[in-house]
C-alpha cells in the first residue's frame, strides 16, 4: 500500500529511536540504518491504518530485524580477519540516543557495547529495550514473543553479565578532555612509567583493522605490556606517516560518552582510541583503525566543523 505523508512523517518521527535501538542491538551504524530502511520498507508494505499503536508495531519489526542480523553475525565474526569492535560514535551523533540517566550513558558507552557481544541475542535486546528505552516488561514480552516473567529473568541475568565487568565511571566532556590529555601526554612522553602509572594493573589494549589497516588480533594484558605497546605505537615516524597519507593530527573528545583520542589526517578520522576509565585508573584502551567503521565518524567530523586546535601531531 502506498504511504501518504502523514505516515511517512509518523515514521520519520520515530527514526531517531529506532536507530538508537539499532545501533545498540548491532554495534554498528550502518547496519542500523539498515534495518531502520527495511523497517520503513515494511511500514510501508503494511496496511497502516490497522496498526494500533505504530510506535510498537515499529519496534517490533526492527528489533526482530536486528535480531536476525545479530544470529549471522555471529557466523560472520567467526571469519573476521583480527578483532572485532563496535563502530564508536562521536560525541552529539543523534544515533547514540537519549542520555538523561546514568542507565542510558552507560548503555551506549564503548565499553558495555564490548560487553554485549558476550550476550545472547535475545539477552541483548531485553537489556537494551529496558535500560536504555525504559521499556516496560510487558511490552518487551509483546515485541520478542516472550512471557513478561521470562523478560525479566533475561534482564537480570544480561544486567549480571554487563555488571560482571569493570565499573566504569560517568565522565563529562571536560573530564574526558582533561584525562586524553593526560594520557596523550603520558603516551608520547617516550617513557614507559607515566603510561604505567595511569593504567590499572591488569588494563588490556585491542585494536580492530578488519584486516584493512594493521591491528595485533591478541590483546595485550597488563599495565606494562599496554604501556609499551602505547608507547611505541604513539611514536612519529615515516613509516606510519606514508601509511596513513600524511601526520595525523589528534584531538580530544568523547565516543559513545568515553574519553576518546580522535586521528585525523586531511579531514579523514583515521582512528578512534577509547579509554575505559574507572577509579583506580584506564582499564581498557580500545582503537577503531577499520576505514569502513569510521565512515560516519569522519562525516560527522566534517559537519561539525570541530574548530579546536590538536593536541598533538604525529
Amino acid at each position: 500500500m502506498a504511504l501518504i505523508m502523514s505516515d511517512v512523517d509518523r515514521f520519520e518521527t520515530a527514526r531517531p529511536r529506532l536507530e538508537a535501538i539499532a545501533y545498540r542491538l548491532l554495534g554498528s551504524a550502518s547496519e542500523a540504518e539498515d534495518a531502520v530502511q527495511e523497517t520503513f520498507l515494511r511500514w510501508q508494505a503494511a496496511d497502516v491504518e490497522r496498526i494500533e499503536v505504530p510506535e510498537a508495531w515499529l519496534t517490533k519489526v526492527l528489533t526482530n530485524w536486528c535480531l536476525n542480523l545479530l544470529t549471522s553475525a555471529r557466523a560472520r565474526r567467526e571469519t573476521y580477519v583480527g578483532r572485532w569492535l563496535p563502530e564508536p560514535l562521536l560525541a552529539g551523533d543523534p544515533m547514540l540516543g537519549p542520555a538523561d540517566t546514568a542507565e542510558q550513558r552507560e548503555s551506549v558507552s564503548y565499553a558495555v557495547l564490548v560487553l554485549l557481544e558476550r550476550l545472547s541475542p535475545g539477552e541483548r535486546a531485553v537489556y537494551v529495550l529496558r535500560e536504555a528505552f525504559d521499556y516496560p516488561h510487558r511490552e518487551i514480552a509483546q515485541i520478542l514473543d516472550i512471557t513478561e516473567a521470562a523478560s525479566q529473568q533475561i534482564y537480570h541475568r544480561a544486567k549480571k553479565h554487563i555488571a560482571d565487568g569493570k565499573a566504569r565511571t560517568d565522565i563529562d566532556e571536560a573530564a574526558a578532555r582533561r584525562i586524553v590529555e593526560e594520557f596523550l601526554a603520558a603516551a608520547t612522553s617516550g617513557r614507559t612509567e607515566p603510561l604505567v602509572r595511569l593504567l590499572t594493573q591488569d588494563a588490556v589494549s585491542v585494536g580492530d583493522g578488519g584486516g584493512k589497516v594493521p591491528a595485533r588480533a591478541k590483546a595485550f594484558e597488563g599495565a606494562r605490556a599496554v604501556a609499551t605497546f602505547l608507547r611505541g605505537l604513539f611514536k612519529p615516524s615515516p613509516a606510519k606517516r606514508a601509511y596513513v597519507g600524511g601526520a595525523p593530527d589528534i584531538y580530544a573528545t568523547t565516543a559513545n560518552g568515553e574519553p576518546a583520542i580522535v586521528a585525523v589526517v586531511d579531514g579523514k578520522v583515521v582512528a578512534i582510541t577509547c579509554l575505559e576509565v574507572t577509579e583506580e585508573g584506564i582499564a581498557a584502551v580500545r582503537s577503531q583503525v577499520n576505514p569502513d567503521k569510521l565512515v560516519r565518524a569522519t562525516e560527522q567530523w566534517a559537519a561539525t566543523g570541530r574548530g579546536q586546535a590538536p593536541l598533538h601531531t604525529l
